[in-house]
C-alpha cells in the first residue's frame, strides 16, 4: 500500500511537472503570436505624389516616413491609379530588350524592386543618384539608395500604393504647400493600363541574386 501511494505520489509530481514546463514553453510564445496579428491588421499604404515628386509612407492613417523620388520623364509618363506590391526582390537582375546587367553600382535599378500590380512598373533605386526629385525615369519611381532600402523593410507585399497625377486634398496634406517650380511644370501621366510599357524593366523579368 506504502508503493502504491509513492507511485500515485510520483505521478502527481510527474504530471504537475509536465504542465508547468508546457506552460513555461507557451509563454513566450503567446506575445510572438500577439505581434503577428497585430501587424496583420496594420493598414499600410504608399502615396506617390507625381506633381510633388514625393513619397510618403502611411501606416493606419499617420505618415511614418516622406521620400523625395524621380518619376517618368514626358515621354515615359508614371501610370496613376491604385495598385498594391506585387513582388519584392532584392539585389535585382536587370533586364531589358536583351541587355542583362548584373546586381552592381551600374545595375538601373539599384540594389531592391518592389513591382507593382500593373505590369512592368515598380519602385527601385537608381544608378542616376542625381535624377532624384526630377521626371527622368521611364514611368517608374526612383528612390535614392538609403531611403529605397530603408522603405524596403519597412512594406509587405499586397501593401496598396497610390500614384496620384493631380496635387488634392490628401497629397496636400502630407506634402504641404507645393513648390513654385513645380507649379510651372505639369506632369504628364500614363493611362493605368497603358497598350504597351516601356518601363525600366520589360515584362518585370527581374531575377533574385543570391
Amino acid at each position: 500500500m506504502k508503493a502504491n501511494g509513492l507511485s500515485r505520489w510520483a505521478v502527481a509530481v510527474s504530471a504537475t511537472l509536465v504542465l508547468g514546463v508546457e506552460a513555461m514553453g507557451q509563454e513566450p510564445n503567446a506575445p510572438a503570436a500577439m505581434i503577428q496579428v497585430e501587424t496583420a491588421q496594420v493598414k499600410r499604404t504608399i502615396v506617390v505624389s507625381l506633381e510633388d515628386r514625393k513619397l510618403a509612407l502611411v501606416e493606419d492613417g499617420q505618415v511614418k516616413k516622406v521620400y523625395t523620388v524621380a518619376i517618368g520623364k514626358p515621354s515615359t509618363p508614371s501610370p496613376v491609379g491604385t495598385f498594391t506590391i506585387h513582388r519584392r526582390v532584392k539585389n535585382p537582375v536587370y533586364q531589358h530588350e536583351g541587355k542583362v546587367v548584373q546586381p552592381g553600382p551600374g545595375n538601373p535599378v539599384g540594389t531592391r524592386w518592389m513591382g507593382l500590380s500593373i505590369k512592368g512598373y515598380g519602385i527601385h533605386g537608381t544608378n542616376e543618384p542625381k535624377s532624384i526629385g526630377k521626371a527622368a525615369s521611364h514611368g517608374c519611381i526612383r528612390m535614392a539608395r538609403k531611403d529605397l532600402e530603408e522603405m524596403y523593410e519597412m512594406v509587405h507585399v499586397g501593401d496598396t500604393v497610390e500614384l496620384i497625377g493631380q496635387r488634392n486634398e490628401e497629397t496636400a496634406q502630407l506634402f504641404g504647400e507645393q513648390k513654385p517650380a513645380m507649379v510651372e511644370q505639369p506632369v504628364v501621366v500614363a493611362s493605368a493600363y497603358p497598350v504597351t510599357t516601356t518601363s525600366e524593366v520589360a515584362n518585370e523579368t527581374l531575377a533574385a541574386a543570391n
